[in-house]
């Protein structure tokens, strides 16, 4: 059950004024088809299952709070934007980031795994917090560069700038397996200047 800030089930919460019963519903129901996929997010973000679970009911109780003003545009892009917000400030912060066992990504199989996939998790908690936002972004979760940008609240320019480096530090970490499971660089002007065969999110 998704809890608000207050610890409180969501569905016996009313936001306030006429129909806050109804509202809390709407939440409750969005919040349980979106978890699961904003938990996966949040564990590319972090590589720790319970911080995922932290960093996602965060963002939920975030969203919770101002859900009345959202509910009516697209909920699944405020809900990102305040997802990687979240993490990029609690990462700058240094706080639940530096818990015992975070930033070690959960590899329960050998780093030579056929589908590399284990491989890709392992590189990618070695990449920098904010460059690792935007690969997630822009390669999990299919978002295009502005889209990148206005979740993160930076410029296309930086978006851009962070994807080369994040990749840069993937392809230099994978060696001789960086052109299997990574973007080819330089394919599309106006894109961030990546593109491939979608490995990253099937990877995933």
């Amino acid at each position: 059950m998704i809890r608000t800030p207050d610890e409180q089930d969501v569905s016996e919460v009313g936001v306030g004024g006429v129909g806050g019963g109804d509202i809390a519903i709407d939440f409750d129901e969005f919040a349980r088809s979106r978890q699961a996929q904003l938990r996966r997010a949040a564990y590319l973000l972090c590589g720790d299952w319970h911080l995922a679970e932290d960093l996602t009911q965060t963002a939920l109780a975030k969203l919770y709070a101002v859900w009345r003003k959202v509910r009516m545009e697209s909920a699944d892009s405020y809900a990102r934007k305040v997802l990687f917000r979240t993490f990029v400030d609690e990462t700058r912060r240094r706080r639940w980031w530096e818990r015992p066992g975070a930033h070690q990504y959960e590899v329960a199989a050998p780093v030579l795994d056929p589908d590399l996939r284990l491989v890709l998790l392992a590189a990618l908690r070695q990449v920098p917090a904010r460059s690792r936002a935007v690969l997630v972004l822009r390669f999990w979760e299919d978002q295009s560069v502005e889209e990148t940008a206005a979740a993160l609240g930076c410029s296309t320019g930086t978006v851009k700038s962070q994807t080369s480096r994040g990749l840069a530090t993937l392809r230099r970490i994978l060696g001789d397996r960086a052109s299997t499971v990574l973007p080819v660089s330089g394919a599309r002007a106006g894109t961030g200047g990546e593109s491939g065969p979608g490995y990253l999110k099937a990877g995933w």
